[in-house]
């Protein structure tokens, strides 16, 4: 490289970038002229100071011939900041200074300008400028001390001297100067080092500090030393041991050897001492060991108690320094007797439905127990001694925790009393007698008035008040623990002058204890006064599990579990149920024993979330949410609309079957009944037979069903007529022939197809079809009555063409229309091969058939087509028609009235 100075400045090129190089060269150029301008231009007296922080700086501005400027052009800046004109003063025309107050804000170039324009400062030039060191002086150094310390067997020729430097500017350089007598060194910030060649033994020193910057200098207070001895430190005493004597259960005896020689340093020393894991020391007093003997035995020490033990050194003189503490060294000392009696106690157990107690006897070794405790007896009621062994896994005495040792456990009637002794013993003897009596059930002493707990830098205090009785005999208070959880147990005895308490046994954050405060009666244990408390209270770890117990259309009934005790970690103060509905959200406090509520003005059949949050003093925790829907009715709801519609059905069906049966004439009238076809005798009447009226058969009218039965020929039925008109029935089977119960087929043309059973058709044929039932009627009528005889209609009917006579008289033609099939009686005669007595008019001879000529047998065709429906026709009334007689019959012979209804030939004009 190749280095390029300016004002310090060096500008080093690069080889491997020439773009690098021309920056670099233009930033040198760039130096030099700046610089060459402060030294053409003017220049600044005195050059790069270090001034004072909180006092005045005054620097000059000289300006050379080649500034072209007078010092009427010249004006100042600090920091950027131009420093008013009142700070100005003129010396010549080429000089001019400027006085400025010093402080931490003060910038840190100070800059003499020249004024190019007089209207405008921004067109200026710098003259030159200086920078500002700012800081403070030395101050004066405090504490200064010196030692010497043991090198092997001898103390070292070099001092140490430490002292504690006021405060110093990093910025500005300080020098430190230890002088010793007519020694001097350079030191550091606090501490230095004076080497001497030899300990200086009974030599007077001066020893001091300098300390020097570019503001000043300051000397610390000199250290006189009379006698070099007291900046001695030696070392720890050597071989430090304890002794521990069997007789002497609560000594110790420690002894050691001297670090140095007498004849170089006279010591004296100092012990301290704890037990193993305390960390608490004990001194022995100074005045105790004084004098330079190499033993001292520790005296009032606990028994079987391991301890440590450290011993140090210093000049005999009391001046000087103490030295280092030895090492630990340890030792146990002996056993002895328990010098304290047992802490009895009991945990009385409720007995279910008997009347009596179970009593478990509990207790923690002495305080004092002086050794390992090894058993224990204990006496019940007036019985004897027994001893009671305890392992070692159970109890050992030497740790610093008291456990708990169940003893014995005893049954105690509720009207009985009951005492215990008990007394420990270990290797050594036995400890002092406890007593412990248990009242009666209805006669335990008055417990205390009042009861509470608070906590206090981290400790659960218990506060109560005496019990309300003039002379209550208290001897002091038991206070009582137990662990909801798990059940653990622990106590502690207070003096009866107390009021209050800390608890100190080992508690557990967020867990929670009932605590109770029995009064103690000398030895007999009063009734209790129980509280729960917490020693720290917290959120709870998890919210309820909340479950819906019933929902309805507008709300639900919704129940949650309490928290579990572990999880709880505190008092539930209050549960806070919130619940969405219809978009919002909404929420109900409760108080803390509530574990279920019923939630109003919910949305109907529609979703709903709820959850419910637990709140403690020191925070809250919310649950899970749960979703369900509300109904679209109320329960009961539904049910009360079945019944109401059901009771409005019948009593509609009710009011209906009252009307029909109150208005049953008007409703004959409206449907007149319609003669069931069953109960006819039709089939059985002839006019040359007629029959007695049948009286009607009682069941249920059917409907009728319609058969037409064909009529002979002309010529045949003449003659037949006049010997008796045989007739036969035969079966024409149309459905288009058929019409409704009391309908009219007088319009109609029905097609007829006959049927003759005897001439090769199947008789056992039948149909569910309708069918025409229809009869020949002689002339003389249907049981004694003669056809109506109507007057000319639209609806013709052809009249049967007339055989010889014109009075002739023709057989009438009875029909009934209907929908009922044939019965079952007429189908199974009709249809089985079985011939039985039928009505000759409802017969025809197969000969008669079969001798007529094809004429004879196509005009009965016709004539069968041309056979009207047969029609009723209603009397006038006050009317009767009688049938006229035929020939040869007599007036007694002659049928009856026609009924009402009579059936009519086509053929007969007359209107339906």
């Amino acid at each position: 490289p190749n280095p390029c100075n300016s004002d310090g400045i060096k500008c080093i090129m690069d080889q491997s970038s020439y773009r690098l190089l021309q920056i670099l060269s233009l930033a040198c150029l760039a130096c030099r002229l700046t610089s060459s301008s402060f030294k053409n231009y003017g220049t600044i007296i005195p050059q790069s100071p270090t001034v004072e922080i909180g006092k005045e700086f005054t620097a000059t501005c000289v300006v050379y011939e080649a500034a072209k400027a007078t010092a009427d052009d010249i004006y100042w800046t600090s920091g950027g900041v131009i420093v008013p004109k009142e700070q100005y003063t003129k010396i010549n025309d080429s000089a001019v200074n400027v006085t400025i107050p010093i402080t931490r804000e003060t910038g840190k170039w100070l800059l003499c300008k020249k004024n190019e324009s007089p209207s405008s400062l921004n067109k200026s030039k710098t003259i030159h400028g200086i920078e500002l060191t700012k800081g403070y002086p030395p101050e004066k150094p405090e504490n200064l001390s010196c030692m010497a310390v043991q090198f092997d067997r001898l103390i070292s020729s070099n001092v140490t001297c430490t002292w504690q430097p006021g405060k110093m500017d990093e910025k500005i350089s300080t020098t430190f100067t230890l002088f010793g007598s007519n020694y001097s060194t350079k030191a550091q910030r606090s501490s230095g080092c004076i080497y001497f060649g030899n300990f200086p033994n009974y030599m007077e020193l001066d020893i001091w500090v300098d300390v020097e910057n570019n503001l000043g200098k300051v000397r610390s207070d000199v250290l006189f030393i009379i006698d070099p001895n007291e900046m001695v430190k030696t070392n720890p005493p050597l071989d430090v041991n304890i002794i521990s004597e069997k007789n002497f259960s609560r000594t110790l005896l420690v002894s050691w050897k001297h670090p140095i020689h007498e004849t170089v340093v006279k010591l004296k020393y100092n012990l301290r001492f704890c037990t193993v894991g305390s960390g608490d020391w004990t001194e022995v007093p100074p005045n105790d060991t004084e004098s330079s003997k190499e033993s001292f035995r520790l005296q009032y020490l606990k028994p079987d108690m391991e301890h440590v033990v450290q011993v140090r050194c210093m000049h005999h003189t009391g001046y000087g320094y103490w030295s280092d503490w030895s090492a630990n060294s340890t030792a146990r000392t002996p056993e002895d007797k328990p010098t304290s009696k047992p802490d009895l106690w009991r945990v009385v157990i409720p007995s279910q439905g008997k009347s009596e107690r179970r009593v478990e006897v509990i207790c923690k070794d002495p305080v004092e127990s002086n050794g390992r405790i090894r058993g224990y007896n204990i006496k019940i009621q007036d019985g004897a001694w027994e001893v009671v062994p305890v392992n070692g896994s159970e109890l050992n005495s030497r740790s610093q925790e008291r456990k708990i040792i169940p003893l014995y456990q005893i049954p105690l009637s509720d009207k009985r009393r009951g005492s215990i002794e008990l007394k420990a013993w270990n290797s050594v003897g036995e400890s002092p007698r406890a007593s412990l009596g248990i009242p009666k059930l209805a006669h335990e002493p008055p417990p205390v008035a009042s009861l509470s707990c608070f906590n206090q830098d981290r400790r659960l205090w218990v506060e109560w008040q005496p019990p309300n009785v003039e002379a209550t005999g208290v001897t002091e208070y038991v206070l009582e623990w137990v662990s909801v959880s798990d059940g653990t147990i622990d106590w502690q005895r207070e003096p009866r002058h107390n009021r209050k308490a800390p608890i100190k046994g080992t508690l557990q954050r967020f867990k929670l204890y009932n605590i109770a405060v029995y009064p103690m009666y000398s030895g007999w244990t009063g009734k209790p006064l129980t509280t729960a408390c917490f020693l720290e209270q917290g959120a709870p770890l998890e919210g309820p599990s909340v479950k819906v117990r019933r929902t309805g259309k507008s709300n639900a009934e919704v129940e949650w579990m309490e928290i579990p005790l572990d999880k709880r970690r505190g008092f539930i103060t209050n549960y806070t149920i919130f619940y969405i509905t219809g978009g919002k959200e909404h929420s109900i406090v409760v108080s803390p024993d509530t574990y279920s509520y019923t939630v109003e003005g919910l949305a109907s059949n529609s979703k709903q979330v709820v959850r419910i949050m637990a709140s403690t003093v020191q925070g809250s925790t919310n649950g899970s949410d749960l979703s369900f829907n509300t109904l679209m009715y109320a329960p009961g709801q539904m049910e009360a609309i079945v019944v109401s519609v059901c009771i409005g059905v019948l009593f509609v069906i009710v009011l209906t079957v009252s009307l029909c049966m109150y208005k049953i004439d008007l409703i004959k009238k409206i449907w007149p009944p319609v003669p069931d076809p069953s109960n006819s005798t039709i089939a059985n009447w002839s006019p040359d037979f007629p029959t007695k009226a049948v009286s009607p058969k009682e069941s249920v009218l059917g409907d009728v069903s319609v058969v037409e039965v064909d009529v002979f020929d002309r010529k045949s039925l003449c003659e037949e007529d006049k010997a008796g008109l045989p007739l036969k029935k035969d079966k024409y089977m149309s459905e288009e022939h058929s019409s409704g119960i009391g309908g009219s087929s007088c319009m109609s043309t029905p097609r007829q197809s006959v049927s003759d059973s005897e001439e090769g058709g199947d008789s056992g044929q039948t149909t569910t079809s309708t069918v025409q039932y229809s009869s020949v009627v002689a002339s003389n009528g249907y049981k004694g009555q003669s056809p109506c005889t109507l007057p000319q209609s639209p609806c013709t009917l052809l009249q049967t063409p007339q055989c010889g006579s014109s009075q002739s008289q023709m057989p009438s033609f009875a029909r009934s229309e209907s929908t009922q099939p044939l019965l079952d009686s007429e189908e199974s005669q009709e249809g089985s091969g079985q011939s039985h007595q039928r009505n000759p008019y409802f017969s025809r001879s197969p000969v008669a058939s079969e001798s007529r000529d094809p004429g004879d047998r196509n005009q009965l065709e016709m004539e069968e087509q041309g056979l009207a429906s047969l029609r009723f026709c209603p009397l006038e009334e006050g009317s009767q028609q009688t049938t006229p007689t035929d020939e040869g019959q007599s007036p007694d012979e002659q049928p009856g009235p026609v009924p009402s209804y009579m059936p009519q030939l086509r053929g007969h004009r007359q209107p339906c």
